[in-house]
């Protein structure tokens, strides 16, 4: 992955873009630190499809997400009630 300044990635824009289509994520820099990348559309969207299920898709598992805790009725006692005079 390339790694571009972003005062490089503002003036070569474009080329930054042709490259990014044509090699895959190009990095922007900050400072010298990582401040983001440019992927391709189609990247993106595998990326967000992969990233979490859709509500359908949760709603359609066989298995549950998590246990709950789940406790019988009538197994504890209730306390008695408080008289107010």
């Amino acid at each position: 992955m390339k790694s571009w300044p972003v005062q490089d990635a503002k003036a070569r824009f474009s080329e930054l873009l042709d490259t990014c289509l044509r090699e895959g994520p190009q990095l922007v820099t900050r400072r010298g630190t990582d401040a983001a990348v440019l992927v391709p559309v189609a990247a993106w969207q595998r990326l967000q499809q992969a990233a979490r299920p859709s509500l359908k898709t949760l709603l359609l598992q066989q298995e549950g997400r998590g246990d709950l805790p789940i406790v019988e009725r009538g197994a504890h006692k209730r306390r008695a009630p408080i008289a107010i005079d």
